[in-house]
């Protein structure tokens, strides 16, 4: 399943083409993130309420899944759009997630965008970056981008900054493996580290 999921991002990766860019940014972002391109995301420790991970990259929060007050303390931080990458099977799923994520944004005066991620019905794709990319465009503010435990985000977000910010892939994926993703099992396994690179 880790390997499918790998291959798959390889594909989403190298489906788009990418700028060759020196600071490893876009000369013209499709939208104002507030990043500081030499500093890696931020992990926030002490945050009111349950999340399985969270660290914050610019006008972005990279997550995983927050319970209810988290979403309520999130609200009241100005946050305007919450993202689900979650599955169809997981959110409605009440032993996972013990309440109705996307009614509770709405009382609480959020945007609820759900781009549901993994298995064979919600594959890994560059159009799944874009419905992520377009819900950036349409929000200056601040947006939580959360999962299950962080992961999903986290190559989410990287794939994001690569297909639609120009950044280069040892950059996107630095920041990426700031968060969630950490090292690959087999790199362990062999004891060698692997870099990740272009099929074409």
């Amino acid at each position: 399943m880790l390997l499918k999921n790998i291959t798959a991002l390889i594909l989403v990766i190298s489906a788009v083409s990418v700028p060759a860019l020196g600071d490893g940014t876009a000369g013209e972002p499709l939208a104002d993130l507030g990043l500081d391109s030499d500093a890696l995301p931020i992990e926030l420790s002490g945050f009111e309420g349950e999340v399985r991970g969270l660290w914050r990259d610019g006008r972005v929060f990279i997550a995983g899944q927050p319970d209810k007050v988290a979403l309520a303390r999130f609200a009241e931080m100005g946050v305007a759009v919450v993202v689900n990458l979650r599955s169809v099977a997981e959110v409605d799923d009440r032993e996972r997630v013990p309440f109705d994520e996307a009614a509770l944004v709405a009382d609480l005066g959020m945007e609820y965008v759900h781009i549901p991620l993994g298995g064979e019905d919600h594959p890994y794709t560059p159009e799944a970056v874009g419905r992520f990319a377009d819900v950036l465009a349409r929000h200056d503010g601040l947006v939580l981008l959360h999962c299950t435990v962080g992961w999903r985000a986290s190559y989410m977000w990287g794939a994001y900054l690569i297909n639609e910010q120009g950044f280069k892939l040892d950059r996107a994926m630095a920041r990426a493996e700031a968060m969630a993703i950490g090292d690959l099992p087999i790199e362990g396994l062999i004891g060698r580290p692997l870099e990740l690179v272009y099929a074409d």
